[in-house]
């Protein structure tokens, strides 16, 4: 027997090393720095009252390295919400109390690194759920999570995660496949139909421009340029921005992290460009405006909501909370963390456990429909059948130099 089970684990890790050669990294994927996963953040255990018990929840994204910033903003909305319940008493699971205690590592943005971090959660802290804000990282762990039985909460848009079919995959944001005809929509009405596309050279990045071009072609238009940004080598955008411009495009379809993607659009607006830019939805417009310093620059854009400029019922508390904590704006990562979060554990109340991933994910719905309004950061109405949580869609421009939000049917 345990010669089968050395087998199988030989047998997924040689999976793993061929996926870390095949499946680019996210944008911003190799990060700066010495060693491997060696960096576990420092999580307060919670106090335990007599008679309490911990439940473990894992967490591996990149909190070092030049994607640092967009790991640690995923994970503060994790962590929010566990001090939270923490602080409140825990939670009641068949007569039993419970807290949680999150356990964090890093992962650099590397799938292989990701999925050796969900080994390490699993052997030393027996994680019923180990969350994920990178695709590459999300589907190194789908090749064993099902064996090994724990849930991905799992933050991206990339729709062909939940297409997978794996049953303990919970896709937390919205695919950005609902996005492509809006977005086509407003660029093409307000600029023009020549589309010059320079997103990040991620496997996310790939994914979304094999889905824009084709919808784009279709609707009429003409992409006049395809090109990639490698966010993790490239650091002046100023040739690969140049290039895109000769073909005198109409828009600029770019994205990324925001920081970045910012530094793309305020490069092309020196180089002259006065066209629209549609923003893949990993970047934020609130957040793109802070680097450029103003919104003037990304006038025509178009994106996905800002968290501050949403309106759901528990978006202005949190977004009170986390700016007495951190100093600054949340983004909807903070956000959608937040609120899966909290989702989990009610999942977990109505399944009766807090270590059957099944039965947590069997009730994932009701987790939904019990989660307090004051919670509703993003009102997520259902979850589908393949595992992906859903909203009403919702976009965003820039015009006037101000953002404003366009309700999707």
């Amino acid at each position: 027997m345990k010669f089968i089970k050395l087998s199988a684990f030989l047998v997924v890790s040689a999976l793993l090393l061929m996926m870390a050669g095949c499946i680019d990294n996210p944008s911003n994927d190799a990060a700066s720095g010495e060693g491997g996963n060696e960096s576990e953040t420092e999580t307060e255990a919670p106090e335990v009252e007599e008679g309490e018990k911990v439940v473990n929840i894992g967490y591996s994204g990149p909190l070092s390295g030049p994607a640092a910033y967009y790991g640690e903003r995923t994970l503060n909305g994790l962590t929010m919400a566990v001090e939270e319940i923490n602080n409140n008493g825990g939670f009641e699971v068949d007569g039993q109390n419970y807290k949680f205690n999150l356990v964090s590592l890093d992962d650099k943005y590397l799938p292989n690194e990701t999925a050796a971090n969900a080994k390490r959660l699993l052997q030393e802290n027996q994680t019923p759920v180990i969350f994920s804000p990178h695709s590459g990282g999300i589907k190194a762990m789908q090749v064993f999570n099902e064996q090994e039985n724990f849930l991905i909460g799992a933050y991206t848009s990339e729709p062909g995660i939940t297409e997978a079919g794996n049953g303990l995959t919970v896709r937390i944001p919205p695919s950005y496949a609902g996005y492509l005809e809006p977005f086509t929509n407003y660029a093409m009405e307000n600029h023009g139909k020549k589309l010059a596309a320079l997103p990040t050279a991620s496997q996310y990045g790939k994914d979304w421009t094999e889905a824009l071009v084709p919808y784009w072609k279709e609707q009429g238009g003409e992409v006049v340029y395809n090109s990639s940004i490698d966010f993790s080598k490239d650091t002046d955008f100023f040739t690969l921005v140049t290039n895109a411009l000769e073909e005198d495009p109409d828009v600029l379809f770019i994205g990324g992290p925001s920081e970045p993607t910012a530094k793309v659009a305020k490069q092309a607006r020196e180089l002259g460009f006065e066209g629209g830019f549609i923003v893949m939805d990993q970047a934020k417009l609130d957040e793109m405006e802070s680097v450029i310093g103003s919104y003037e620059g990304l006038e025509g854009s178009v994106g996905v909501t800002p968290l501050i400029n949403s309106d759901y019922p528990g978006t202005a508390e949190f977004i009170e909370k986390y700016k007495e904590e951190h100093g600054q704006n949340p983004g909807s990562e903070a956000g959608y963390h937040y609120v899966a979060m909290y989702t989990f554990m009610e999942a977990m109340k109505a399944a009766g456990s807090v270590d059957d991933p099944e039965a947590i994910r069997a009730h994932m719905q009701d987790g939904l429909d019990a989660l307090p309004e004051d919670k509703q950061v993003y009102t997520i109405e259902e979850i589908g059948e393949d595992g992906g949580f859903t909203t009403n869609l919702r976009i965003a421009a820039v015009e006037g130099g101000e953002v404003v939000t366009i309700n999707v049917e």
